[in-house]
């Protein structure tokens, strides 16, 4: 036991390297597999081309900002004794790492696809077992670099700012490590923003485009080699919800751990490891929860083409969520030392605890951790039910269908808006119950305990674009109808798992902004924030609109580029001869271009209002207004998150459910009804609020929050300035009125 006490902090490494190796033993098995025949490989061969075209464009606009804002940060890592120049090549790092993070997704994605379809010509078990292990790829390679990358740079920075230096948890050296090492997440999340929101913009105009013309318009299947677009909305799985979730789950694990790490340093802790036992707490629930992933994986299999595969998945996410709690309960008692723990501005001057403050003890810290996980499983519950086929809120869009295109919207809205009520009550008592258990830090170790099986969810998460994939490569390929029938069983499967993701992402968001809001609150120097300002007030109000300004550049710039793809689609469906005889090949590549250019052109807005803002309401107004802006921006956030994820998913799976035939008044309707018709157009309505602008919310509070982070020494070092001329006018005042006081005298 000495010897873990001594080296655990060199093991948190070890557990992400053994996530990267797990990742390439599975990635070089799905390579493997057989890829089909010529056509279907020619097929696959344009989604890896389009979807690498994409990144290669993405990735040079944004080596340009990351070049600039290293550029900035290692200026600004001089000004503050608390921060260095260091932070520059921490952020490089973090922005590297969750790009590279898309590409492992990505890569093994545009491959698995068609070896997915190869292999449903088999079985539905091997379909699954194919496209499951490529978003284990997924899963693995995002966890291991996070997990790798953060705990190498935390024992560097802890080495050279604490160990060196002969400091402490309680003292300057570790926050000036942790302030370092924010940088990292900073550059995790912002990648993350540009690449969700760009990919989500390509993936809906690619999306909306084809369904419009071929779906509506021409009455062809959904990914029918005809269609133009269909190459284009096949990429646009790929890089939107696949790359651009990759990169979102890595920040977003990033940002969990690194908010645990640094309300961790504020506690008082007698342990075992030097004091730092809490800071070092979150990454080894992270690691563990990987490992733990990897044996959860292993339990995702069916045997017969009768079986469930949504079971199966389920089986496998709770395996590793059980073994990660019961693992857990052990690290905690073990790390954690025996008697009550504190934060660090609770003790007078002699050291004592003052009366009133919040003492916690190991078992609330383990409490807060299964509130956590307890919140995660209730909030992928409770979207699964609003948005999986065959339950109320689903059948009651189909319903409503009936009756023409208006009602259908009015439906999936009216859906979306009371799907927010359940989830904001589970946020709401999980962070009362952790709070309770060990205050703000149970808040934050709770998000912690609800990421640590992150690669688990991502490998759920992930299955569902490459089934997609595949199943549009059979229908190109026109594959035997049992070949479709086995991609679409685990393509709605995909569906509802998609969706369930996006739900367990804004929760985490939750839990987490509050954590960083709260570190931020304490590495500013604000002893409160009062509403009852008039600034502080108008903040909050600002913070409020900032999701739907976002949202709304977001929808907006897809409706921008559907309505260019759907002129392009009509184009060549008007000038090329032969397309519906298939006697001639869709011109593909230009649909793929206009998606790119578009993607890349609009993604540059909403990704600067989210940097730019906190920098600009800190140093204008304070950190005081700035609290203000970021709690308006997490509670309106996490409100539009839930209901565009939650309306879009139900009016995607009403859609679906029209093609196994669905009864309405005791009539059966199918694709190509009118009510089919209708569903197509709430689907396409839905498209961006799933896919863009929704799962964009989460990374957009936690970007605030981190950016806020990131300035928060220097708003303290204001916030001293301020109060130390406050002091000397104030003595300045004084001596005045003694002066004058003498001269009556």
């Amino acid at each position: 036991m000495d010897f873990l006490n001594t080296y655990l902090i060199y093991l948190i490494p070890v557990f992400g390297l053994i996530g990267i190796l797990a990742m390439i033993v599975k990635s070089a098995w799905v390579t493997k597999q057989e890829t089909g025949d010529a056509n279907m490989n020619e097929l696959a061969g344009y989604i890896a081309d389009g979807a690498m075209a994409f990144l290669r464009a993405e990735w040079k606009i944004l080596s340009y900002f990351v070049v600039v804002a290293g550029l900035l940060l290692a200026y600004s890592g001089t000004t503050v004794a608390t921060s260095s120049p260091v932070i520059a090549i921490s952020f490089l790092i973090g922005a590297f790492l969750s790009a590279f993070a898309g590409f492992v997704g990505m890569r093994i994605a545009t491959k698995a696809n068609v070896r997915t379809t190869q292999a449903a010509k088999t079985s539905l078990a091997q379909a699954l077992k194919v496209s499951f292990t490529g978003g284990t790829v997924m899963g693995l390679g995002v966890a291991g670099l996070a997990v790798m990358g953060l705990g190498t740079l935390f024992i560097i920075f802890y080495t050279v700012y604490v160990k060196n230096t002969g400091g402490d948890v309680n003292h300057e050296a570790m926050a000036k490590a942790l302030d370092v090492l924010a940088g990292f997440s900073l550059g995790a999340e912002s990648i993350a923003l540009f690449a969700r929101v760009g990919g989500g913009i390509y993936t809906k105009a690619a999306d909306v485009g084809a369904d419009l013309v071929g779906k509506v318009e021409a009455g062809i299947p959904e990914d029918d080699v005809r269609n133009p677009a269909t190459i284009a909305d096949n990429v646009g799985d790929n890089v939107g919800d696949v790359a651009g979730m990759g990169a979102d789950l890595f920040g977003s694990y990033v940002a969990t751990m690194l908010a645990t790490m640094v309300l961790g340093r504020e506690i008082v802790s007698h342990d075992a490891f030097g004091g730092i036992a809490p800071v070092l707490l979150p990454m080894v629930i992270a690691g563990l929860g990987l490992l733990f992933s990897i044996v959860g994986a292993s339990f995702v299999k069916i045997k017969n083409e009768t079986d469930s595969v949504q079971k199966a998945l389920n089986l496998g996410n709770w395996m590793s969520i059980v073994l990660t709690a019961v693992a857990t309960f052990f690290v905690v008692r073990w790390m954690l030392p025996e008697g009550y723990l504190h934060l660090i501005r609770d003790e007078d001057a002699t050291g004592a605890v003052k009366e009133g403050a919040l003492v916690f003890d190991k078992t609330g810290v383990f409490l807060s951790i299964m509130v956590g996980l307890i919140v995660g499983t209730l909030m992928s519950i409770i979207t699964e039910y609003y948005t999986a086929m065959g339950k109320r809120p689903v059948l009651s869009i189909i319903r409503q269908s009936s009756t023409g295109h208006a009602t259908n919207i009015i439906g999936g809205l009216a859906i979306g808006m009371e799907s927010t009520v359940l989830p904001i009550i589970v946020l709401a008592g999980g962070i009362y119950g952790s709070y309770h258990f060990a205050g703000l830090y149970g808040v934050s170790v709770a998000a912690a305990g609800m990421m640590a099986t992150t690669a688990m969810q991502l490998a759920i998460d992930a299955f569902g674009p490459i089934a997609d994939n595949a199943g549009g490569i059979a229908e190109m390929s026109q594959l035997p109808e049992e070949v479709r029938h086995r991609t679409d069983n685990l393509d709605a499967v995909g569906n509802t798992t998609a969706a369930t993701g996006k739900g367990f992402a804004i929760a985490s968001a939750a839990l987490t902004s509050l954590a960083l809001f709260a570190a931020f609150v304490g590495v500013a120097g604000i002893e409160h924030i009062d509403i009852y300002k008039a600034d502080v007030l108008a903040g909050l109000f600002i913070g409020g609109m900032i999701p739907f300004i976002f949202s709304a550049l977001c929808i907006s710039a897809v409706g921008r580029a559907a309505m260019s793809m759907v002129h392009e689609v009509r184009r060549q469906f008007r000038e090329i001869p032969g397309i519906m005889e298939h006697k001639a090949k869709p011109e593909y590549e230009k649909c793929v271009e206009i998606s790119t250019k578009a993607s890349i052109r609009e993604m540059v807005a909403p990704g600067l209002i989210a940097l730019i803002t906190p920098i600009i309401i800190g140093f204008v107004f304070g950190p005081e207004v700035l609290g203000g802006l970021l709690a308006g921006v997490t509670v309106s956030g996490v409100l539009m998150g839930i209901f565009q994820s939650n309306a879009g998913g139900a009016w995607d799976n009403a859609k679906k459910s029209f093609e196994k035939g669905v009864e309405i008044n005791g009539e059966i309707y199918y694709k190509k009804s009118e009510p089919h018709k209708a569903s197509v157009t709430g689907d396409t309505v839905g498209d961006p609020f799933k896919d863009t602008s929704g799962p964009s919310m989460n990374i957009l509070i936690k970007l605030m929050s981190i950016v806020s982070l990131v300035i928060a020494p220097h708003l303290h070092k204001e916030v001293n300035q301020n109060k130390r001329i406050q002091k000397e006018l104030q003595q300045r005042s004084m001596i005045t009125h003694v002066i004058h006081a003498d001269k009556k005298a």
